[in-house]
């Protein structure tokens, strides 16, 4: 690389990094410099681009960051492990490539807070629409997009378990919903995938390698930046690692999108953010911003599994034996088993009559496997199984993310504080016990073997509340570490209608980190969405004009 100096320099060439990339390079005029940590998604790498392959890159240092919490004291001092993308397109060249814009209150709960009114559902939706090409509805459908650039299939569901799994959740008193993305999120249906023609859509593919060969746009991976150039007050730049050697480069805007667990550690190294965690590992503070690391979210999972007396499942097709020929038949036509990511639908509930639209979230796999790859014995036994994922999807509990040394290279020390408030914990109770409810409805009656996680014997409250501490993963879903809001705010990081760093000139975030609240679904949309608006927002561009579509919720019909 000969030139030292960009107009725009994107730290993280993630979801939200490949997203800004596109946007901000299509101005031939500006130079863009992607600077991206981890590895390249090479288009030969089965563990990326097949869609059932998703469970190899988590937990493998190739492709994962490998962050871990710290001891949860709810949880009986676990370290709960969090995957995170090391590879262009980031996280959305691991995850389950599950599309959920979240629930249009999302949004506006989001313009509810002081300064944030150009965030709510009315502003967000076009961002939506403008980034998506959803497939399975159609051109006059005004809340879905047609032409953007992320295309999205709807699972085909087909699985009899599917089927059965719908209809069980109609005879348990929840209703089935055209879109989960459209009018009426609540409901059962299949879902939006980020999958196409049997092939992984990560951000990465749809937004960065179709424009890879623009002279004005530099995309280097292996390159770890290690800290943010500031003069003064302003971010003049970076210095990055790659190759063995240090680097540094010039940038008229330094943008970081390295995620939620990045993004504030850089800030936090830069002396941005809390002046005692920056004075404890000996760095002088430049400005005191107290919400650098804090309002930590995420949403916690369980799987509910059971065994199934037919063999309709895909369990069988776990057996070491089958996967070079699944393999040899997804690279020779793009189908069979691995074409797909298995979560092809679930649905969105309420646990109480006192929440404004649903806490809870179901993904539902004709398979019934943890996401490393163990089965339990009842599920080996029989051969073959099926599951659901749930948990909460807006929990009141917050954490932090802090620094403990000044080398970049050193994770963060991330405390989640899972199942730490009365409403996480009740909420905990009520999402397992809907999701039982449903499963031991008629419908699933002539496939059930029985529950074999948690089981029978797990059933009071403290029970399942035990069984949640032992047993709950994360769902990959951190976010909200440096919040949009307007200065008057004493914890808001970043400046929402110009996703500027408070008190710092030269530097933005734009990715998970600015939400002020994780949405109630899967954040990759979400994230994508936020992208899109703060491309405008940085380019100077009038933003999209907002649109009053109507949306449902159980006590009516909503216009925002």
């Amino acid at each position: 690389m000969s030139r030292t100096s960009y107009d725009y320099v994107i730290v993280g060439g993630g979801s939200a990094g490949c997203a800004v990339a596109a946007r901000l390079s299509a101005d031939g005029d500006r130079t863009v410099l992607v600077l991206e940590a981890g590895r390249s998604d090479f288009p030969w790498d089965l563990f990326i681009q097949m869609p059932a392959a998703l469970t190899f890159p988590s937990g493998n240092r190739f492709y994962d960051w490998q962050y871990e919490s710290e001891p949860e004291p709810y949880m009986n001092g676990r370290r709960i492990a969090h995957a995170r993308g090391k590879v262009l397109g980031g996280s959305s060249s691991i995850n389950g490539m599950i599309f959920q814009r979240g629930n249009p209150l999302d949004y506006q709960r989001w313009g509810a807070d002081a300064g944030m009114q150009s965030w709510d559902w009315a502003h967000c939706l076009p961002y939506f629409k403008r980034m998506e090409n959803c497939l399975a509805t159609g051109s006059d459908d005004t809340l879905r997009g047609h032409s953007g650039p992320l295309v999205l299939e709807r699972g085909p569901a087909k699985n009899p378990l599917f089927g059965a799994f719908f209809q069980a959740a109609t005879e348990a008193g929840y209703p089935l919903t055209d879109d989960v993305n459209g009018f009426r999120q609540e409901g059962f249906a299949p879902f939006d995938r980020n999958v196409h023609r049997g092939q992984r859509l990560s951000a990465s593919r749809a937004y960065l390698r179709p424009v890879m060969s623009r002279p004005n746009l530099t995309v280097l991976t292996r390159a770890m930046v290690t800290g943010i150039t500031l003069s003064g007050t302003r971010a003049t730049g970076v210095s990055y690692r790659r190759n063995g050697r240090t680097h540094t480069v010039s940038a008229g805007e330094v943008i970081l999108s390295g995620g939620a667990m990045n993004s504030p550690q850089l800030l936090q190294l830069a002396g941005i953010g809390p002046a005692e965690v920056s004075t404890s590992v000996g760095i002088a503070p430049v400005v005191d911003l107290p919400g650098v690391g804090a309002n930590l979210q995420d949403h916690l999972e369980v799987y509910i599994q059971h065994c199934c007396t037919q063999p309709v499942t895909m369990q069988p097709y776990l057996a070491k034996w089958r996967m070079p020929f699944i393999g040899l038949e997804w690279l020779l036509a793009r189908k069979g088993p691995a074409a797909t990511n298995h979560f092809e639908g679930g649905g969105f509930a309420r646990s109480n009559e006192d929440v404004d639209y649903p806490n809870l979230m179901f993904h539902f796999l004709p398979i019934a496997v943890r996401y490393d790859g163990t089965v339990t014995e009842g599920v080996a036994n029989t051969g073959h199984g099926y599951q659901v994922h749930i948990g909460p999807m807006y929990s009141d509990a917050r954490g932090t993310l802090k620094i403990t040394s000044t080398d970049p290279t050193k994770h963060p020390a991330l405390q989640f504080n899972y199942l730490s408030t009365e409403q996480d914990r009740r909420e905990w109770v009520e999402a397992v016990r809907v999701a039982r409810d449903i499963l031991r409805q008629p419908a699933l009656a002539p496939f059930d073997g029985g529950e074999t996680s948690p089981g029978p014997e797990v059933e009071t409250d403290q029970e399942i509340l035990d069984w949640v501490a032992e047993d709950a993963e994360t769902a990959l879903h951190p976010s909200c570490t440096a919040k949009m809001g307007p200065a008057s705010d004493p914890m808001a990081v970043v400046d929402p209608e110009t996703m500027r760093v408070h008190g710092i000139d030269g530097l933005r975030v734009v990715d998970a980190s600015v939400m002020p609240y994780v949405p109630n679904g899967n954040i990759y949309a979400p994230v994508m969405m936020l992208a899109e608006k703060a491309a405008d927002l940085i380019m100077g561009r009038t933003p999209l004009a907002p649109s009053a579509e109507p949306f449902y919720t159980h006590r009516g019909t909503a216009v925002p």
